[in-house]
């Protein structure tokens, strides 16, 4: 009988076998805030915008990034098991066209649209990370240049750097999601009440680009 050799065999093949590692954890911003989670609704935008959003080299991946002020602030981490959908300027860019297409009353295109827009709107994501005060206490940070420009005539109509801060319910990846994703609703809210001062009354037809 020739089983228990094949049998021990195969069991020291197994404990050499490494353990599998656990699935990644997936994050996107959720669901759209309603009225009863925001600040205040935002007010309503009255001409058509091609929203464009980039960010910084560094933040141009899906990884959640983390930074640790008490130790050294000049230097970023990201999380190894967990990671955003898709890079957090395609995230941003999503949201706020979903939110800009709610408040404006000629709507929001994109390049492959096929029509024309009154305005550009380029947003670059500076910052987006976590960031530790202590091991167990931290937040999220959240910086953004939007420029407003006119198509017609490729001017820069209007300029702004946006910072929202919010404190991360808890010291991980989950908190840093949540804590990000409540600082970005809220700078989506305050960029469209600065594009409603900034944007002047526009009732030009959007037409088919030739």
């Amino acid at each position: 009988m020739r089983i228990f050799p094949v049998v021990a065999i195969m069991m020291l093949a197994g404990c050499a076998v490494p353990r599998a590692q656990a699935p990644a954890a997936i994050y996107d911003f959720g669901l759209q805030p309603t009225s009863s989670t925001t600040d205040s609704s935002p007010q309503p935008l009255s001409a058509s915008l091609l929203v464009t959003a980039a960010s910084s080299a560094w933040l141009d991946s899906p990884a959640i990034q983390y930074r640790l002020a008490y130790h050294d602030p000049a230097r970023s981490y990201s999380y190894a098991n967990s990671r955003w959908a898709a890079a957090p300027a395609t995230l941003f860019n999503q949201r706020i066209k979903s939110r800009i297409a709610a408040a404006s009353s000629d709507g929001v295109v994109s390049a492959n649209d096929g029509v024309r827009a009154n305005y550009a709107l380029r947003l670059e994501l500076e910052e987006f990370t976590q960031v530790f005060d202590t091991a167990d206490r931290s937040h999220a940070v959240v910086r953004l240049r939007a420029s407003v420009i006119k198509r017609g005539t490729r001017l820069l109509l209007a300029q702004h750097s946006f910072s929202v801060e919010r404190a991360a319910p808890t010291a991980n990846a989950a908190g840093a999601v949540r804590a990000l994703t409540e600082a970005s609703d809220k700078m989506i809210e305050d960029l469209i009440n600065w594009l409603a001062k900034k944007l002047p009354e526009d009732t030009t037809e959007v037409v088919q680009e030739p």
